[in-house]
């Protein structure tokens, strides 16, 4: 009973009879070209002639179903009132002629079924409540209709059995045209496998941009708080001893949070859809022009760095590719943090360009003024802290160093992290690409 009169029941009811509605102005219109065909004749006043108009707008409406939004409004329809798994059907309008010939044979079924649906909806339950209530009402009695059954001669108590089943059988046309156009949506509304394709690119699409975004914040807002609850704990234990100190640190911290700010800013403006770039928002960091600050901070927090920088062919930092400094200042930030929060004494860091290993991806993207493939090498190590320090414990396979590895992967090189000898080592490799400086 309740397939046949419970709420999705009901509601796939609704949708048929919005069906019939959305049929009626190309019936109306059939039906006045019928009547002048038949010689100026009322249509309506006729059965056969109003079977013929609705025969003949059912390819009218296929016929502008190829065209319009019809697809995206029937889906809508389809999930909100047929219970259809909405990943079975299709987002969108459709694209390709065999997707919209799909549309317009589920358009004609739609409206074509939700016609015959609604047509019995508004004439049988008037006509079955009379039956019913003929061995109740006299003067229904007395009302000849013409056939046999139906008449005075006829036993009054056959009328509402007669009525009942109407009812009845309304309600099973209804549920099983309901039944139909639920089983039939996905196979007419459901995605091609173009639709497949375009929604598999557009999920990793928005992955990507997900991942990058998350790199961003963790490497921007991350290494900043590590940085500055050094920096801060540093000043409260040289409160006393060393004024001096504790400034640089104050000044450090809010160099810092500063920075941070600024950062964090440009990467959530990228959140916002169809958000312009700020004409002051801050520039992404680079090596040339913030490894030096980078280093100034986290030594006012007390860590000891030791940096060895050999540009070698290129000049200065500024010679580097502009994604390829990029990166490779968010790897050092990265590898700052990790030592900060995970490790103990100094850190020794070394940056160079050297020529590079000959690999295809080296190869391809060397610049123009290489003579031979170069990359881009960072290392860092310090010591581990002991296991009775407070800090957090260290692996090689947090979600830092899995954002730094992603940016090396982006750019065809590679990062490496864990323990060699007694210190932690983190190596990167960035073959040193052509493009925007």
């Amino acid at each position: 009973m309740n397939r046949l009169l419970g709420a999705r029941a009901r509601w796939r009811w609704v949708h048929q009879i919005l069906g019939g509605a959305l049929l009626m102005p190309y019936f109306l219109l059939m039906q006045v070209v019928v009547g002048v065909v038949a010689g100026g004749v009322n249509a309506l006043d006729s059965a056969p002639l109003s079977l013929l108009a609705y025969a003949l707008c059912l390819p009218l409406v296929a016929a502008t179903a190829l065209f319009g939004p019809v697809r995206p409004m029937s889906v809508a329809a389809v999930r909100a009132m047929c219970g259809v798994p909405g990943e079975a059907l299709a987002d969108g309008p459709a694209t390709s002629w065999a997707a919209r010939g799909r549309a317009s044979a589920w358009w004609t079924l739609h409206l074509g079924t939700g016609a015959l649906i609604s047509g019995m909806t508004l004439a049988v339950p008037p006509m079955a409540v009379a039956l019913i209530a003929v061995p109740f009402v006299g003067r229904l009695r007395d009302v000849r209709l013409g056939y046999g059954w139906f008449t005075t001669d006829a036993t009054p108590y056959a009328a509402p059995l007669a009525g009942i089943g109407l009812l009845a059988g309304l309600v099973l046309c209804a549920a099983g045209a309901g039944w139909l156009l639920a089983r039939t949506a996905p196979v007419l509304l459901g995605p091609t496998p173009a639709d497949r394709l375009a929604a598999a690119e557009e999920r990793a699409s928005d992955l990507a941009v997900r991942n990058r975004l998350a790199r961003e914040l963790h490497d921007a807002v991350g290494h900043a708080l590590s940085a500055v609850t050094l920096q801060a704990a540093a000043a409260r234990r040289m409160l006393e001893r060393d004024p001096e100190f504790v400034r640089e640190a104050l000044a450090a911290i809010e160099d810092t949070t500063r920075r941070t700010v600024g950062e964090l800013d440009a990467v959530l403006g990228l959140l916002r859809d169809g958000d312009p770039a700020r004409p002051d928002a801050a520039p992404a960091p680079t090596l040339a022009t913030d490894l030096d600050g980078l280093l100034a901070r986290t030594r006012a927090g007390g860590t000891t760095v030791t940096a060895h920088q050999d540009p070698g062919p290129v000049g200065d930092w500024a010679g580097l590719p502009a994604i390829a400094s990029r990166e490779a200042y968010r790897i050092v930030q990265e590898g700052l943090s990790n030592a900060l929060r995970h490790g103990a004494g100094p850190v020794d860091l070394r940056i160079r360009v050297r020529a590079g290993t000959g690999t295809a991806a080296a190869t391809a993207t060397a610049t123009a003024h290489d003579t031979g493939p170069r990359e881009l090498e960072i290392t860092m190590t310090n010591p581990p802290a002991a296991p009775d320090a407070d800090r957090e414990p260290r692996s090689s396979g947090g979600r830092g160093l899995r954002g730094a590895a992603e940016r090396a992967a982006l750019l065809g090189g590679s990062v490496e992290a864990g323990p060699r000898g007694d210190r932690w080592r983190l190596r990167a490799v960035l073959p040193l690409a052509g493009g925007d400086r």
